[in-house]
């Protein structure tokens, strides 16, 4: 059926509206690209890919010691230690050896209840170190989920394990994690030479208490020992930012030595933070063993707010400090962090364009004859390209050798796997973590305060002044705390539906963990 005058004449109307608009498009592409060409443009896409190859030497270099570590535990097996991953030399393993350890105070504060808590736990209190071993976990109330559970667990394992609860209280003064830890501090053995503050949520190795208290009795003048955790079960790195515990010498906390306790207590909202801060001010030594990597369960049903809150919490210990010297070290990590945040997306940002652009150029040809179009963004866009894969692969390697080195220290554990890690979403959630870091850092720059489990603190003058506790609502989803997806309240709630972003979420967390911890 043939057309009508009237249909023809807007057929070739809206045909000519479109070309319009896609010369519009074209012009508009055309123009920022010849833009992102500038000396300028070039030097912050060549920045961003000096960005890439840093990030990948570090990740090299931490791989280096990882292996060498892994080299030296399989030699020992070789030549008959069939215990490399619990000592170095199995003469230490002699009953002579052992009867002389020192007694080791292991505190827990706990908050909630998730899915991977209960294993987590048991391979804490079921450690093969060979002396004396008390495990204090400190909670801050009975109504907490978890209370309940590590009673059942305490329970059966009644007469293997020196294991007791703690009823903490609400803090004041301080973080409800600071103060459950302090409270523990003071109901520690007086014989315990080290204390070893372990968060809940990472899964030790056998050996790893043994590990740590032949590092301090080696080097008497380390202050803090500390160690990191292998996201799981789709991470990308292990932090290389966030202890996941530290083992100390008891008596820094008896005497108050360097100020720790007070540091601690008065207003002190983040523990690792507080505790680095004070060692470096008084020029003590941290040390950071090759075998202090532990496996990091995530909950199944992440999601980009959990994550938010998250990385709000991060970006929030910047505001809190010690010294006056804290606070100038943190505001220049705050403004360095920022800038190099957003200097390793923005190329990014302009190789979309410049990729655009290209592909526009191609399918018009010369059409337009007048055209400016400049092809050495294109070039920068395949530089950028061979050092993101540079990047990616340093990653990769660090993380199958974190793998590899979790598997050797806990032989008995089911092995884990590189078959999770989705690449393609870890490299996407570098880009949006990097790019919603400075955001979150300015906005808790502004607020100082944050919500952390139910809690919100507000600081002044970089330490905690205010503490208001939300009431419990019944008639509402269950909170959660942000990485494990532990109930705070003992409500389960209906398991969420899976889709792109909850899997993208977990792999930020898993990125995230670049700056300061919980």
């Amino acid at each position: 059926e043939s057309e009508s005058p009237k249909e023809q004449s807007f057929r070739k109307q809206k045909k000519k509206n479109t070309m319009v608009s896609l010369d519009s498009l074209d012009f508009f592409l055309f123009r920022v690209s010849t833009d992102f060409s500038s000396p300028l443009a070039i030097f912050v896409q060549a920045q961003g890919c000096l960005i890439c190859l840093i990030l990948a030497l570090g990740w090299a270099c931490a791989s280096f010691v990882r292996n060498r570590e892994i080299n030296r535990i399989k030699k020992s097996m070789r030549n008959g230690n069939n215990f490399a991953f619990l000592c170095h030399d199995i003469n230490e393993l002699e009953h002579s050896n052992q009867i002389d350890l020192p007694r080791v105070t292991v505190i827990m504060p706990l908050k909630g209840f998730g899915e991977h808590n209960l294993h987590n736990w048991k391979t804490q209190l079921t450690s093969l170190y060979g002396g004396p071993l008390e495990f204090l976990l400190v909670v801050e109330s009975v109504e907490d989920p978890a209370y309940h559970a590590v009673s059942k667990l305490i329970a059966d394992l009644e007469g293997s394990v020196d294991a007791r609860i703690i009823v903490a209280g609400l803090s004041t003064s301080c973080s409800q994690k600071i103060h459950n830890q302090l409270v523990g501090v003071e109901a520690m053995h007086k014989e315990s030479k080290y204390v070893l503050f372990l968060d809940d949520d990472v899964r030790l190795h056998p050996g790893s208490i043994g590990a740590l208290v032949s590092e301090m009795q080696k080097n008497p003048d380390i202050f803090i020992q500390t160690g990191y955790p292998l996201d799981l079960p789709s991470g990308s790195l292990g932090s290389y930012c966030i202890y996941e515990y530290h083992m100390m010498h008891s008596e820094d906390f008896r005497k108050d030595n360097c100020g720790v306790v007070s540091g601690l207590r008065d207003g002190g909202y983040s523990d690792d933070m507080t505790l680095a801060a004070i060692a470096g001010a008084h020029k003590k030594l941290i040390s950071s063993p090759a075998v202090a990597v532990f496996p990091h369960p995530l909950a199944s049903d992440l999601n980009f707010g959990r994550y938010w809150n998250y990385l709000r919490k991060q970006t929030f210990v910047l505001e809190s400090y010690v010294t006056r010297v804290n606070q100038i070290m943190n505001r220049a990590l705050f403004a360095v962090h920022c800038y190099l945040s957003w200097g390793f997306v923005a190329p990014y940002c302009m190789a979309v364009i410049h990729v655009a652009a290209a592909l526009r150029f191609k399918a018009r040809g010369n059409s337009i004859e007048e055209l400016s179009y400049s092809s050495i963004g294109l070039k920068m866009v395949w530089l950028l390209v061979a050092c993101t894969f540079v990047t990616l692969f340093s990653m990769w390697n660090l993380t199958r050798i974190e793998v590899l080195l979790c598997n050797i220290l806990s032989p008995e554990a089911p092995p884990l796997s590189l078959a999770s890690y989705n690449w393609c979403k870890v490299f996407i959630a570098m880009l949006v973590d990097n790019c919603l870091y400075p955001v979150s850092a300015i906005r808790s720059h502004f607020s100082q305060s944050i919500n952390w489990s139910g809690i919100i603190y507000y600081l002044k003058d970089g330490k905690i002044n205010k503490i208001e506790r939300l009431p419990k609502r019944q008639d509402v989803a269950p909170v959660f705390t942000d990485l494990g997806g532990k109930h705070l309240y003992g409500r389960k709630g209906m398991p969420t539906r899976g889709s792109f972003l909850d899997s993208l979420s977990k792999c930020l967390f898993q990125w995230r963990q670049p700056k300061r911890s919980e």
